[in-house]
């Protein structure tokens, strides 16, 4: 049982007879002991007539997953299966990160009706929202009491990361349809295959002509290359400690989903077959054997659980859930923090035994406030702040060039500059020839 204010009202203007008894017949006890036990027997009248909460059914109806940033609206049909008209407060007990716009409302449902309470949901946060259950008020006619009941109607919002990297996506396939045939690259590499044979212009590599062909036609002619499709990529993404570092406005791990995200879209339409994993100690999510359309589903429903595990990833276990994904030849792209030598150890020891089977890039994100005081000292505390972020600064690049020497790539970027920067880098293997 719940009271209202309209209790506390009825009490207050109590007191008038109660002051104006006592003046006159010094009946003010007596008075008070009646007008208190009308008030009673008021509110159990009220709860009596209320109509139970616990004759209802509910039911809701929510989309199945959005992206973060996106709105959803909530629906949650309340039916009175008892024989009163029932007048309800209803609360939807949504987590807070949901963005509920509203999360009270109250209704009037006449007996065998049934009535709808629609929520505005903005998530702020990524991975499931989720609501269990429904606390109902239902009042009586007076409005003095009411009887109050919590009842399950479990729900779920998966909010998947945003991918805002996807602006970037046109200019790179732009790129790539450059590569893939429309200019063909004269340059011969590992990861090349033959395309056709067209007649010399001047500026052309004469290594590039096909004698055979020449003697067969009256001009002289060269082979064009293109890069080879069905190669496979796969992204590795650390979800352990350093992955939980803000930078800028997001976690590192958001940063890296976008990144995969990108290079996924990318290598997809390239022709190539791209597999992910996420990993600190244990496996926290793979998706594999996926491509097109599906391949991006599957990988945001893969990222979207995921939050960071304050512990150190274990680096000795990745060279053997590579070979789990292929046995050939591969783009590993590894996306991690590589800022500190202590903290890059286990990275480092485990670079070398990636880089012998395959081609191995490092992906990540610099904290662009560092560069920023670097430059400010003024103060005596800037001074102090500078002299930290230089260091850093320096650490970072100690461990870039100790990557290179391993054999890996490195691609080092602020937060938003780090997706493109990795689609820049696997554009520039591709035309090269070095997948």
């Amino acid at each position: 049982m719940a009271l209202t204010g309209r209790v506390v009202a009825f009490l207050l203007v109590g007191l008038v007879p109660v002051v104006v008894l006592d003046v006159l017949f010094d009946l003010a006890y007596p008075t008070l002991l009646a007008w208190l036990a009308l008030t009673l027997l008021l509110v159990l009248v009220d709860v009596a007539f209320a109509a139970s909460p616990r004759r209802v059914a509910l039911e809701r109806d929510l989309p199945a997953r959005i992206r973060l940033g996106e709105s959803a609206v909530s629906t949650l049909y309340v039916s009175n299966l008892g024989r009163r008209r029932m007048v309800v407060l209803v609360r939807d007990a949504w987590q807070p990160s949901a963005g509920a716009a509203r999360t009270r409302m109250r209704l009037v449902i006449p007996a065998g009706e049934r009535r709808a309470m629609q929520i505005p949901l903005t998530p702020f946060r990524r991975g499931e929202r989720r609501v269990a259950r429904v606390a109902l008020r239902s009042f009586g006619p007076l409005g003095f009491a009411a009887r109050q009941a919590v009842l399950l109607s479990p729900g779920r919002l998966r909010v998947l990361p945003p991918f805002l990297s996807r602006r970037h996506l046109p200019s790179r396939l732009a790129r790539l349809r450059e590569l893939d045939g429309r200019t063909s690259i004269m340059v011969r590499g590992q990861g090349t295959e033959f395309d056709s044979l067209r007649e010399y212009v001047r500026g052309d590599d004469v290594r590039s002509i096909d004698w055979r062909a020449t003697a067969r036609h009256s001009d002289v002619m060269v082979r064009t290359w293109r890069p080879e499709r069905d190669r496979r990529v796969v992204i590795v993404i650390d979800t352990g400690r350093t992955s939980a570092a803000r930078i800028g406005d997001e976690v590192r791990l958001d940063t890296a989903f976008e990144a995969a995200l990108l290079l996924a879209a990318l290598a997809t339409r390239a022709g190539d077959r791209v597999d992910l994993v996420l990993y600190d100690r244990r496996l926290r999510g793979r998706v594999h054997g996926a491509s097109g359309p599906e391949l991006l589903s599957r990988m945001v429903d893969a990222m979207a659980p995921v939050d960071p595990d304050l512990i150190e990833t274990d680096w000795t276990a990745v060279p053997a859930l590579v070979r789990q994904v292929t046995t050939q030849r591969a783009l590993v792209v590894l996306v991690t923090a590589a800022d500190s030598p202590g903290g890059s150890s286990g990275l480092l020891a485990t670079v070398p035994q990636l880089s012998r089977d395959h081609l191995v890039v490092v992906a990540s994100v610099t904290d662009p406030d560092l560069a920023a005081a670097v430059s400010e000292r003024s103060t005596r505390e800037e001074t102090y702040r500078a002299a930290a972020s230089e260091r850093a600064l320096l650490d970072v690049q100690r461990v870039s060039t100790a990557l290179r020497q391993e054999g890996a790539e490195v691609v080092t970027a602020p937060p938003g500059d780090l997706p493109p920067a990795v689609a820049d880098r696997y554009l520039a293997l591709k035309a090269a020839g070095r997948l």
